[in-house]
Protein backbone atom coordinates (compact mmCIF):
# COMPACT_ATOMS: atom_id res chain seq x y z
CA UNK A 1 0.00 0.00 0.00
CA UNK A 2 2.68 2.30 0.99
CA UNK A 3 4.25 1.52 -2.44
CA UNK A 4 0.90 2.70 -4.18
CA UNK A 5 0.95 5.77 -2.76
CA UNK A 6 4.54 6.38 -3.57
CA UNK A 7 4.05 5.79 -7.06
CA UNK A 8 0.96 8.02 -7.20
CA UNK A 9 3.02 10.69 -5.77
CA UNK A 10 5.04 10.45 -7.81
CA UNK A 11 2.83 10.57 -11.02
CA UNK A 12 1.13 13.92 -8.75
CA UNK A 13 4.47 15.56 -9.68
CA UNK A 14 5.63 14.36 -12.54
CA UNK A 15 1.78 15.54 -13.87
CA UNK A 16 2.39 19.20 -12.17
CA UNK A 17 5.15 19.59 -13.91
CA UNK A 18 4.04 19.03 -17.45
CA UNK A 19 0.85 20.87 -16.70
CA UNK A 20 2.83 24.17 -15.82
CA UNK A 21 4.83 23.61 -18.64
CA UNK A 22 1.90 23.12 -21.20
CA UNK A 23 0.09 26.20 -20.29
CA UNK A 24 2.92 28.40 -19.25
CA UNK A 25 1.39 31.97 -20.83
CA UNK A 26 -1.60 29.86 -23.16
CA UNK A 27 -4.15 30.38 -20.44
CA UNK A 28 -5.15 32.30 -17.24
CA UNK A 29 -6.45 29.33 -15.64
CA UNK A 30 -4.28 28.39 -12.43
CA UNK A 31 -1.62 25.48 -12.58
CA UNK A 32 -3.18 23.86 -9.53
CA UNK A 33 -6.61 23.83 -10.74
CA UNK A 34 -5.94 22.04 -14.22
CA UNK A 35 -3.60 19.55 -12.49
CA UNK A 36 -6.11 18.60 -9.71
CA UNK A 37 -8.50 17.75 -12.97
CA UNK A 38 -6.25 15.73 -14.36
CA UNK A 39 -5.34 14.17 -11.08
CA UNK A 40 -9.28 12.95 -10.60
CA UNK A 41 -8.95 9.28 -11.99
CA UNK A 42 -5.85 7.87 -9.74
CA UNK A 43 -7.21 10.12 -7.12
CA UNK A 44 -11.03 8.13 -7.17
CA UNK A 45 -9.30 4.97 -8.11
CA UNK A 46 -7.00 5.57 -5.03
CA UNK A 47 -9.99 6.61 -2.30
CA UNK A 48 -11.77 3.11 -4.07
CA UNK A 49 -9.03 1.47 -2.92
CA UNK A 50 -8.39 2.64 0.52
CA UNK A 51 -12.45 2.09 1.19
CA UNK A 52 -12.80 -1.39 -0.47
CA UNK A 53 -9.29 -2.92 0.15
CA UNK A 54 -6.28 -2.49 -2.32
CA UNK A 55 -7.00 -5.97 -4.14
CA UNK A 56 -10.58 -4.12 -5.05
CA UNK A 57 -10.44 -3.21 -8.71
CA UNK A 58 -12.95 0.11 -9.26
CA UNK A 59 -15.90 -0.90 -11.85
CA UNK A 60 -15.38 -0.29 -15.39
CA UNK A 61 -17.62 2.62 -15.16
CA UNK A 62 -16.12 4.48 -12.56
CA UNK A 63 -12.51 4.59 -14.57
CA UNK A 64 -14.20 5.68 -17.62
CA UNK A 65 -16.41 8.23 -16.07
CA UNK A 66 -13.96 9.92 -13.91
CA UNK A 67 -11.83 10.15 -16.97
CA UNK A 68 -14.07 11.49 -18.72
CA UNK A 69 -15.36 14.15 -16.54
CA UNK A 70 -11.05 14.93 -16.05
CA UNK A 71 -11.06 15.15 -19.91
CA UNK A 72 -14.13 17.38 -20.21
CA UNK A 73 -13.06 19.42 -17.43
CA UNK A 74 -9.46 20.19 -18.34
CA UNK A 75 -10.66 21.10 -21.48
CA UNK A 76 -13.74 23.56 -20.46
CA UNK A 77 -11.55 25.55 -18.05
CA UNK A 78 -8.27 26.04 -20.43
CA UNK A 79 -10.61 26.92 -22.92
CA UNK A 80 -12.31 29.54 -20.54
CA UNK A 81 -8.97 30.69 -19.52
CA UNK A 82 -7.74 31.31 -22.94
CA UNK A 83 -10.57 33.43 -24.23
CA UNK A 84 -9.68 35.53 -21.18
CA UNK A 85 -6.37 36.21 -22.10
CA UNK A 86 -5.18 40.23 -22.52
CA UNK A 87 -4.99 40.58 -26.25
CA UNK A 88 -1.48 41.20 -25.48
CA UNK A 89 -1.10 37.67 -24.06
CA UNK A 90 -2.56 35.63 -27.21
CA UNK A 91 0.21 36.04 -29.12
CA UNK A 92 0.46 32.56 -30.68
CA UNK A 93 0.56 32.23 -34.59
CA UNK A 94 -1.85 29.34 -34.45
CA UNK A 95 -4.61 31.47 -33.06
CA UNK A 96 -5.04 33.94 -35.35
CA UNK A 97 -7.67 31.70 -37.56
CA UNK A 98 -10.46 33.37 -35.00
CA UNK A 99 -9.32 37.45 -35.34
CA UNK A 100 -9.01 36.79 -39.14
CA UNK A 101 -12.37 35.94 -39.75
CA UNK A 102 -15.06 38.11 -41.30
CA UNK A 103 -15.98 40.22 -38.54
CA UNK A 104 -18.61 43.25 -38.37
CA UNK A 105 -17.24 46.57 -39.21
CA UNK A 106 -16.49 48.11 -36.11
CA UNK A 107 -12.92 50.40 -36.05
CA UNK A 108 -10.65 48.10 -33.71
CA UNK A 109 -7.51 49.13 -31.98
CA UNK A 110 -4.54 47.95 -32.74
CA UNK A 111 -3.33 46.58 -29.60
CA UNK A 112 -1.04 44.43 -29.81
CA UNK A 113 1.08 45.80 -32.71
CA UNK A 114 3.52 48.67 -32.50
CA UNK A 115 1.14 51.65 -34.74
CA UNK A 116 2.53 51.44 -38.51
CA UNK A 117 2.74 54.87 -39.77
CA UNK A 118 1.87 55.65 -43.53
CA UNK A 119 5.53 54.80 -44.45
CA UNK A 120 5.90 51.63 -42.91
CA UNK A 121 2.18 51.47 -44.27
CA UNK A 122 3.56 51.65 -47.77
CA UNK A 123 6.60 49.17 -47.39
CA UNK A 124 3.98 46.64 -46.07
CA UNK A 125 1.91 47.22 -50.03
CA UNK A 126 5.20 47.09 -51.98
CA UNK A 127 5.51 43.62 -49.96
CA UNK A 128 2.48 42.10 -51.80
CA UNK A 129 3.59 42.74 -55.75
CA UNK A 130 0.46 42.60 -58.10
CA UNK A 131 1.73 40.42 -60.10
CA UNK A 132 1.80 37.53 -56.86
CA UNK A 133 -1.31 39.02 -54.63
CA UNK A 134 -2.99 42.22 -55.87
CA UNK A 135 -3.64 44.00 -52.59
CA UNK A 136 -6.63 45.72 -51.98
CA UNK A 137 -7.30 46.56 -48.05
CA UNK A 138 -5.21 46.55 -45.15
CA UNK A 139 -7.13 45.81 -41.95
CA UNK A 140 -5.93 46.14 -38.15
CA UNK A 141 -6.87 44.13 -35.88
CA UNK A 142 -6.04 43.39 -31.96
CA UNK A 143 -4.24 40.20 -32.76
CA UNK A 144 -2.79 40.74 -36.48
CA UNK A 145 -2.75 43.29 -40.00
CA UNK A 146 -5.48 41.38 -41.69
CA UNK A 147 -4.44 42.00 -45.61
CA UNK A 148 -6.91 41.46 -48.57
CA UNK A 149 -6.91 40.83 -52.34
CA UNK A 150 -6.63 39.01 -55.07
CA UNK A 151 -4.25 36.22 -55.44
CA UNK A 152 -2.30 36.17 -59.27
CA UNK A 153 0.00 33.69 -59.01
CA UNK A 154 -0.99 29.67 -59.75
CA UNK A 155 1.20 28.24 -57.07
CA UNK A 156 0.30 29.07 -53.99
CA UNK A 157 3.53 28.18 -52.37
CA UNK A 158 5.71 30.47 -54.85
CA UNK A 159 2.86 33.20 -53.83
CA UNK A 160 3.31 32.72 -49.94
CA UNK A 161 7.34 32.18 -49.95
CA UNK A 162 7.68 35.50 -51.93
CA UNK A 163 5.73 37.74 -49.49
CA UNK A 164 7.14 35.98 -46.70
CA UNK A 165 10.62 36.99 -47.99
CA UNK A 166 9.46 40.57 -48.95
CA UNK A 167 7.96 41.00 -45.10
CA UNK A 168 11.18 39.83 -43.66
CA UNK A 169 12.85 41.95 -45.81
CA UNK A 170 11.23 45.28 -44.89
CA UNK A 171 10.33 44.37 -41.16
CA UNK A 172 12.77 42.24 -39.80
CA UNK A 173 11.51 39.09 -37.56
CA UNK A 174 8.79 41.38 -35.93
CA UNK A 175 6.08 39.26 -37.86
CA UNK A 176 5.28 35.88 -38.76
CA UNK A 177 3.57 35.65 -41.83
CA UNK A 178 0.53 33.75 -42.42
CA UNK A 179 -1.45 32.94 -45.42
CA UNK A 180 -4.99 31.36 -44.96
CA UNK A 181 -8.57 31.61 -46.02
CA UNK A 182 -11.49 33.44 -45.04
CA UNK A 183 -15.02 31.74 -44.29
CA UNK A 184 -16.22 32.50 -47.80
CA UNK A 185 -13.07 30.64 -49.39
CA UNK A 186 -11.00 33.75 -50.27
CA UNK A 187 -7.04 33.70 -49.40
CA UNK A 188 -5.56 36.66 -47.30
CA UNK A 189 -2.66 37.33 -45.59
CA UNK A 190 -2.26 37.73 -41.84
CA UNK A 191 0.83 39.51 -40.14
CA UNK A 192 1.12 38.34 -36.27
CA UNK A 193 3.03 39.90 -34.02
CA UNK A 194 6.56 38.13 -32.64
CA UNK A 195 7.04 39.31 -29.43
CA UNK A 196 8.15 36.21 -28.09
CA UNK A 197 11.49 36.03 -29.71
CA UNK A 198 14.18 36.92 -27.19
CA UNK A 199 12.37 33.98 -24.83
CA UNK A 200 12.06 31.31 -27.62
CA UNK A 201 16.08 31.39 -27.84
CA UNK A 202 16.36 31.84 -24.40
CA UNK A 203 14.19 28.92 -23.38
CA UNK A 204 15.64 26.69 -26.64
CA UNK A 205 17.53 25.02 -24.50
CA UNK A 206 14.72 24.05 -22.01
CA UNK A 207 12.70 22.93 -24.75
CA UNK A 208 13.95 18.95 -24.76
CA UNK A 209 13.86 17.91 -20.89
CA UNK A 210 15.79 14.06 -21.05
CA UNK A 211 15.71 14.36 -17.54
CA UNK A 212 12.06 14.90 -17.13
CA UNK A 213 11.87 12.07 -20.03
CA UNK A 214 13.69 9.84 -18.63
CA UNK A 215 12.07 10.10 -15.53
CA UNK A 216 8.46 9.09 -16.91
CA UNK A 217 9.66 6.47 -19.18
CA UNK A 218 11.19 4.69 -15.75
CA UNK A 219 7.98 5.80 -13.86
CA UNK A 220 5.56 4.31 -16.69
CA UNK A 221 7.56 1.42 -17.66
CA UNK A 222 7.06 0.26 -13.83
CA UNK A 223 3.71 0.71 -13.64
CA UNK A 224 2.81 -1.38 -17.28
CA UNK A 225 5.20 -3.92 -16.14
CA UNK A 226 2.86 -4.35 -12.67
CA UNK A 227 -0.33 -3.94 -14.72
CA UNK A 228 1.21 -6.99 -17.21
CA UNK A 229 2.08 -9.16 -13.81
CA UNK A 230 -1.97 -9.01 -12.87
CA UNK A 231 -2.50 -9.59 -16.91
CA UNK A 232 0.01 -12.53 -16.78
CA UNK A 233 -2.26 -13.57 -13.68
CA UNK A 234 -3.73 -12.09 -11.00
CA UNK A 235 -2.84 -13.83 -8.66
CA UNK A 236 0.77 -12.49 -8.97
CA UNK A 237 -0.03 -9.19 -7.12
CA UNK A 238 -0.49 -10.86 -3.99
CA UNK A 239 2.58 -13.02 -4.31
CA UNK A 240 4.64 -10.11 -5.70
CA UNK A 241 5.39 -8.53 -2.10
CA UNK A 242 7.51 -12.18 -1.53
CA UNK A 243 8.87 -12.51 -4.74
CA UNK A 244 9.51 -9.25 -6.26
CA UNK A 245 10.99 -11.85 -9.16
CA UNK A 246 7.81 -12.15 -10.31
CA UNK A 247 7.91 -8.22 -12.02
CA UNK A 248 9.39 -9.61 -15.16
CA UNK A 249 6.35 -11.30 -15.61
CA UNK A 250 4.66 -8.55 -16.76
CA UNK A 251 7.84 -7.44 -18.98
CA UNK A 252 6.46 -8.77 -22.43
CA UNK A 253 3.13 -6.53 -21.91
CA UNK A 254 4.76 -3.68 -20.55
CA UNK A 255 7.81 -3.82 -22.99
CA UNK A 256 5.48 -4.48 -25.90
CA UNK A 257 2.82 -1.37 -25.49
CA UNK A 258 5.44 0.69 -24.36
CA UNK A 259 7.30 0.01 -27.85
CA UNK A 260 3.73 0.90 -29.73
CA UNK A 261 3.56 4.27 -27.79
CA UNK A 262 7.09 5.35 -27.78
CA UNK A 263 7.68 4.79 -31.74
CA UNK A 264 4.22 5.96 -32.41
CA UNK A 265 5.33 9.80 -30.73
CA UNK A 266 8.86 9.24 -32.21
CA UNK A 267 7.15 9.35 -35.74
CA UNK A 268 6.08 12.55 -35.02
CA UNK A 269 9.25 14.14 -32.92
CA UNK A 270 11.35 12.76 -36.02
CA UNK A 271 8.94 14.12 -38.58
CA UNK A 272 8.98 17.23 -36.79
CA UNK A 273 12.91 17.40 -36.77
CA UNK A 274 13.07 17.25 -40.27
CA UNK A 275 10.84 20.61 -40.74
CA UNK A 276 12.51 22.10 -38.11
CA UNK A 277 9.24 22.34 -35.93
CA UNK A 278 10.48 23.15 -32.23
CA UNK A 279 9.29 19.89 -30.32
CA UNK A 280 9.49 18.17 -26.89
CA UNK A 281 11.01 14.83 -26.97
CA UNK A 282 8.08 12.16 -26.11
CA UNK A 283 6.70 12.07 -22.60
CA UNK A 284 4.97 9.06 -21.11
CA UNK A 285 2.21 9.45 -18.66
CA UNK A 286 2.48 6.87 -15.96
CA UNK A 287 -0.72 5.21 -14.17
CA UNK A 288 -0.46 2.68 -11.46
CA UNK A 289 -3.67 0.98 -12.83
CA UNK A 290 -6.23 0.27 -15.55
CA UNK A 291 -3.62 0.20 -18.69
CA UNK A 292 -0.53 1.07 -17.03
CA UNK A 293 -0.16 4.29 -18.37
CA UNK A 294 -2.55 6.93 -20.29
CA UNK A 295 -0.10 7.11 -23.53
CA UNK A 296 2.58 9.37 -24.52
CA UNK A 297 2.41 12.42 -25.80
CA UNK A 298 4.94 15.19 -27.65
CA UNK A 299 4.07 19.16 -27.41
CA UNK A 300 5.11 21.32 -30.73
CA UNK A 301 6.03 25.19 -29.62
CA UNK A 302 6.53 26.00 -32.90
CA UNK A 303 4.31 27.08 -35.88
CA UNK A 304 3.86 24.37 -38.60
CA UNK A 305 5.43 25.86 -41.86
CA UNK A 306 2.43 24.10 -44.46
CA UNK A 307 -0.09 21.96 -44.74
CA UNK A 308 2.26 19.67 -46.34
CA UNK A 309 4.62 19.36 -43.43
CA UNK A 310 1.34 19.32 -40.97
CA UNK A 311 0.34 16.15 -43.00
CA UNK A 312 3.62 14.52 -42.66
CA UNK A 313 4.16 15.14 -39.31
CA UNK A 314 0.63 13.98 -38.44
CA UNK A 315 0.57 10.76 -40.70
CA UNK A 316 4.20 9.99 -39.24
CA UNK A 317 2.62 9.15 -35.78
CA UNK A 318 0.14 6.27 -36.90
CA UNK A 319 2.21 5.02 -39.58
CA UNK A 320 4.87 3.92 -37.47
CA UNK A 321 2.98 2.86 -34.25
CA UNK A 322 1.21 0.63 -36.93
CA UNK A 323 4.00 -0.51 -38.09
CA UNK A 324 5.27 -1.69 -34.81
CA UNK A 325 2.08 -2.73 -33.39
CA UNK A 326 1.58 -5.75 -36.85
CA UNK A 327 4.48 -8.13 -35.81
CA UNK A 328 3.50 -7.45 -32.13
CA UNK A 329 0.10 -8.31 -32.59
CA UNK A 330 0.39 -11.58 -34.76
CA UNK A 331 3.46 -12.50 -32.68
CA UNK A 332 0.90 -12.35 -29.24
CA UNK A 333 -2.14 -14.20 -31.57
CA UNK A 334 0.32 -16.89 -32.37
CA UNK A 335 0.61 -17.48 -28.85
CA UNK A 336 -3.00 -16.66 -27.29
CA UNK A 337 -5.12 -19.82 -26.72
CA UNK A 338 -8.54 -20.47 -28.31
CA UNK A 339 -11.56 -20.83 -26.27
CA UNK A 340 -15.23 -21.21 -26.57
CA UNK A 341 -17.19 -17.91 -27.47
CA UNK A 342 -19.38 -17.03 -24.32
CA UNK A 343 -23.17 -17.02 -24.90
CA UNK A 344 -23.72 -13.48 -23.79
CA UNK A 345 -20.50 -11.62 -24.77
CA UNK A 346 -19.10 -8.59 -22.83
CA UNK A 347 -20.41 -5.29 -24.48
CA UNK A 348 -16.79 -3.98 -23.94
CA UNK A 349 -13.30 -5.42 -24.70
CA UNK A 350 -12.89 -8.95 -22.93
CA UNK A 351 -9.50 -10.25 -23.64
CA UNK A 352 -10.13 -13.43 -21.29
CA UNK A 353 -12.54 -14.25 -23.89
CA UNK A 354 -12.46 -11.95 -26.97
CA UNK A 355 -14.41 -12.14 -30.46
CA UNK A 356 -12.23 -11.42 -33.04
CA UNK A 357 -15.32 -10.36 -34.97
CA UNK A 358 -15.00 -7.13 -33.33
CA UNK A 359 -12.80 -5.77 -35.49
CA UNK A 360 -12.66 -6.52 -39.26
CA UNK A 361 -8.50 -6.09 -39.39
CA UNK A 362 -8.47 -8.22 -35.83
CA UNK A 363 -10.57 -11.00 -37.52
CA UNK A 364 -8.00 -10.75 -40.45
CA UNK A 365 -5.08 -11.27 -38.51
CA UNK A 366 -6.42 -13.89 -36.43
CA UNK A 367 -7.37 -16.38 -39.07
CA UNK A 368 -4.07 -15.58 -40.43
CA UNK A 369 -2.18 -16.71 -37.62
CA UNK A 370 -4.30 -19.24 -36.04
CA UNK A 371 -5.69 -20.45 -39.46
CA UNK A 372 -8.52 -23.98 -38.94
CA UNK A 373 -8.14 -23.76 -34.69
CA UNK A 374 -10.49 -20.08 -35.71
CA UNK A 375 -13.94 -21.00 -36.11
CA UNK A 376 -16.81 -18.75 -36.21
CA UNK A 377 -17.41 -20.16 -32.53
CA UNK A 378 -13.98 -19.22 -30.98
CA UNK A 379 -12.96 -16.82 -28.86
CA UNK A 380 -9.58 -15.63 -27.62
CA UNK A 381 -7.89 -15.57 -24.41
CA UNK A 382 -5.27 -13.26 -25.28
CA UNK A 383 -1.61 -13.65 -24.19
CA UNK A 384 -0.57 -10.30 -22.62
CA UNK A 385 1.56 -9.04 -25.86
CA UNK A 386 -1.46 -9.74 -27.94
CA UNK A 387 -3.21 -7.43 -25.49
CA UNK A 388 -0.71 -4.54 -26.46
CA UNK A 389 -1.26 -5.66 -30.16
CA UNK A 390 -4.74 -4.88 -29.39
CA UNK A 391 -4.33 -1.20 -27.33
CA UNK A 392 -2.10 -0.43 -30.24
CA UNK A 393 -4.75 -1.14 -32.78
CA UNK A 394 -7.44 0.93 -30.55
CA UNK A 395 -4.70 3.55 -30.31
CA UNK A 396 -3.87 3.41 -33.85
CA UNK A 397 -7.80 3.88 -34.58
CA UNK A 398 -8.05 6.67 -32.10
CA UNK A 399 -5.70 9.04 -33.39
CA UNK A 400 -6.62 8.37 -36.72
CA UNK A 401 -10.33 9.95 -35.78
CA UNK A 402 -10.56 12.84 -38.62
CA UNK A 403 -11.93 15.17 -35.44
CA UNK A 404 -10.31 18.36 -34.40
CA UNK A 405 -6.36 17.86 -33.59
CA UNK A 406 -6.25 13.85 -33.69
CA UNK A 407 -3.88 13.28 -36.22
CA UNK A 408 -6.79 11.76 -38.18
CA UNK A 409 -8.01 15.49 -37.81
CA UNK A 410 -4.66 17.09 -39.27
CA UNK A 411 -4.85 14.75 -42.19
CA UNK A 412 -8.26 15.47 -43.44
CA UNK A 413 -7.51 19.30 -42.53
CA UNK A 414 -3.92 19.01 -44.79
CA UNK A 415 -5.78 16.82 -47.30
CA UNK A 416 -8.98 19.03 -47.78
CA UNK A 417 -8.82 22.38 -46.12
CA UNK A 418 -9.66 23.50 -42.63
CA UNK A 419 -13.42 24.40 -43.52
CA UNK A 420 -13.86 20.61 -45.14
CA UNK A 421 -11.56 19.11 -42.29
CA UNK A 422 -14.63 21.23 -39.88
CA UNK A 423 -17.31 19.30 -41.90
CA UNK A 424 -15.60 16.06 -42.17
CA UNK A 425 -15.02 16.06 -38.03
CA UNK A 426 -18.51 16.82 -37.18
CA UNK A 427 -19.84 14.30 -39.64
CA UNK A 428 -17.30 11.62 -38.28
CA UNK A 429 -18.65 12.21 -34.72
CA UNK A 430 -21.99 11.30 -35.36
CA UNK A 431 -21.06 8.11 -37.62
CA UNK A 432 -19.27 7.12 -34.59
CA UNK A 433 -22.28 7.67 -32.67
CA UNK A 434 -24.41 5.42 -34.53
CA UNK A 435 -21.78 3.00 -34.63
CA UNK A 436 -21.61 2.71 -31.09
CA UNK A 437 -24.87 1.05 -31.27
CA UNK A 438 -23.90 -1.54 -33.01
CA UNK A 439 -20.60 -1.82 -30.94
CA UNK A 440 -21.44 -0.55 -27.57
CA UNK A 441 -17.54 -0.73 -26.55
CA UNK A 442 -16.79 2.81 -28.83
CA UNK A 443 -19.88 4.68 -26.75
CA UNK A 444 -16.79 6.08 -24.71
CA UNK A 445 -15.30 7.12 -27.47
CA UNK A 446 -18.25 8.84 -29.46
CA UNK A 447 -18.31 11.07 -26.08
CA UNK A 448 -15.07 11.68 -25.66
CA UNK A 449 -15.16 12.92 -29.91
CA UNK A 450 -17.73 15.43 -28.92
CA UNK A 451 -16.41 17.25 -26.20
CA UNK A 452 -13.35 17.98 -28.79
CA UNK A 453 -13.09 20.98 -30.72
CA UNK A 454 -13.37 19.96 -34.50
CA UNK A 455 -11.38 23.12 -35.60
CA UNK A 456 -7.73 22.79 -36.29
CA UNK A 457 -5.31 24.79 -35.46
CA UNK A 458 -3.82 25.86 -39.29
CA UNK A 459 -0.62 25.96 -40.79
CA UNK A 460 1.64 29.52 -41.60
CA UNK A 461 0.89 28.66 -45.29
CA UNK A 462 -2.72 26.95 -45.09
CA UNK A 463 -3.49 27.66 -48.74
CA UNK A 464 -1.13 25.50 -50.33
CA UNK A 465 -2.75 21.60 -51.52
CA UNK A 466 -0.96 18.49 -51.13
CA UNK A 467 0.43 16.10 -53.99
CA UNK A 468 -1.40 13.13 -55.07
CA UNK A 469 1.05 10.23 -53.20
CA UNK A 470 0.19 12.48 -49.95
CA UNK A 471 -3.49 12.45 -50.83
CA UNK A 472 -3.45 9.35 -51.43
CA UNK A 473 -1.50 8.30 -48.63
CA UNK A 474 -4.01 10.13 -46.69
CA UNK A 475 -6.89 8.03 -48.05
CA UNK A 476 -5.30 5.11 -47.04
CA UNK A 477 -4.97 6.07 -43.78
CA UNK A 478 -8.69 6.36 -43.26
CA UNK A 479 -8.93 3.40 -44.62
CA UNK A 480 -6.78 1.91 -42.21
CA UNK A 481 -9.10 3.06 -39.49
CA UNK A 482 -11.99 1.58 -41.45
CA UNK A 483 -10.69 -1.33 -40.97
CA UNK A 484 -9.85 -1.09 -37.71
CA UNK A 485 -13.43 0.27 -36.31
CA UNK A 486 -15.77 -1.84 -38.47
CA UNK A 487 -16.36 -5.37 -36.81
CA UNK A 488 -16.63 -8.27 -39.24
CA UNK A 489 -19.27 -8.74 -42.09
CA UNK A 490 -21.25 -11.93 -41.22
CA UNK A 491 -20.92 -13.23 -45.00
CA UNK A 492 -17.36 -12.45 -44.76
CA UNK A 493 -16.97 -14.47 -41.09
CA UNK A 494 -18.41 -17.22 -42.90
CA UNK A 495 -16.82 -17.41 -46.26
CA UNK A 496 -13.36 -17.63 -43.74
CA UNK A 497 -15.29 -20.06 -41.24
Amino acid sequence: MALDWIILLIMALFTYLIVRRSVAGITTTPVWLLWLVLMLPPVAWSIWSVVHGADQIPPLELVLGMSILSIFLYWKLHQRGRRNLTPAAQDRPSQVAEAATPAPEVPQPLATLRPIDKEEETKLRNCFPWSVFYISNIEYRPQAIICRGQLREKSSTIAYDRIKENVQAQFGDRFVVLFQEDMTGKPFFALVPNPQLAANRRNNAKLTRPVLALGLLVATLYTTTLVGVEIADPENIAALRDDPTILQRGLPYAIALMAILGIHELGHYLAARYYKIKATLPYFIPFPAFLGTFGAFIQMRSPVPNRKALFDVSIAGPLAGFVVTIPILIWGLAHSTVVALPENPQAVLNPNALSPNYSLLLALLSKLTLGAQLTAESALDLHPVAIAGLLGLIATALNLMPVGQLDGGHIVHSMFGQRNGIAIGQISRFLLLGLSLLQPGFWVWAIILFFMPVADEPALNDISELDNKRDMLGLLALGLLVLIILPMPSAIAQLLN
